[in-house]
């Protein structure tokens, strides 16, 4: 037998007030029909909620138990309400998914403008850009961040909104870069490389025109371990500058003079929703 959800709800009044009596007239229910629900509702959690003494009604440590999970259980149910109606102060939390290959500083800052509010309250998560794109449309994200938007065919109803795009270079330490030519760095110098991505895609074709075999030090699926791999001199990072901005910034690496005519693009995928999260239209206005 399921929980009586009214039986919850008055159990919770009783235990507020710490008196049946004061209970009773505020849920305007007789002293004896209250007393009978929080029976009810002991015999079903099979646990005493409560010690009788006097006029006073104290929890016991079932009671306390109980009591807290019916404050958010109705909380979560108050939520709901504002969120339907599009009332209320409360706002969840922003469930943001993004491609592990996805540059951190990129991230960063498409989400300053609500990080820099006292009220922040974000979910990341990173990971391949099907189970993302699969979650989104799960309604288990509210947005996810991709370097492609989404291919049509398999995913017809996500909207991708294009936010920026940036020119891939190669960057590494000075002593990697004296080459007088493109020819020569990439078959001298180890390189370091994401998987499967724009940036790979781009750069195997950059290197079949040049016939070129470069020797790749690392294949990452993670753009934080591609700075720190760029960082220890292990090679060549093939990114967009925003990956390595501090270490570019502090002069710990240093960018090739030579264009490699590939751009990486930034998508922020929504679905098509009634109740898209509040604070969506402001980072996609941006």
């Amino acid at each position: 037998m399921r929980l009586n959800y009214h039986h919850l709800r008055y159990f919770e009044e009783v235990a507020r007030e710490g008196n049946l009596t004061r209970a009773a007239e505020r849920l305007n229910l007789s002293q004896s029909a209250l007393s009978t629900q929080i029976r009810q509702l002991e015999d079903r959690l099979g646990h005493p909620l409560f010690t009788r003494t006097n006029r006073t009604m104290v929890l016991t440590e079932a009671g306390h138990i109980a009591l807290d999970h019916a404050t958010r259980i109705f909380g979560v149910g108050d939520d709901l309400i504002a969120t339907l109606t599009r009332s209320g102060g409360t706002i969840g939390p922003l469930r943001v998914g993004a491609l592990s290959t996805l540059s951190r500083n990129f991230q960063l800052r498409f989400l300053r403008p609500i990080l820099e509010e006292d009220t922040a309250n974000l979910i990341l998560s990173s990971g391949n850009s099907q189970t993302l794109l699969r979650a989104l449309e799960d309604l288990a994200l509210d947005v996810v961040l991709l370097t492609d938007p989404p291919p049509r065919e398999s995913f017809p109803d996500l909207v991708a909104h294009r936010l920026a795009e940036q020119p891939v270079a190669i960057h590494g330490t000075a002593r990697r870069l004296s080459y007088t030519t493109l020819n020569g760095l990439l078959a001298a110098e180890p390189v370091i490389l994401p998987t499967e991505s724009s940036i790979r895609t781009g750069f195997d074709s950059l290197v079949a025109r040049l016939g070129v075999t470069p020797r790749i030090a690392a294949i990452v699926d993670d753009m934080a371990m591609v700075r720190l791999l760029a960082r220890d001199d292990v090679g060549l990072a093939i990114t967009p500058a925003v990956v390595l901005a501090d270490e570019l910034a502090q002069g710990l690496l240093v960018t090739a003079p030579f264009p490699l005519d590939i751009i990486e693009s930034f998508y922020a995928v929504t679905a098509n929703r009634t109740f898209p999260h509040p604070l969506l239209g402001s980072l996609l206005a941006d």
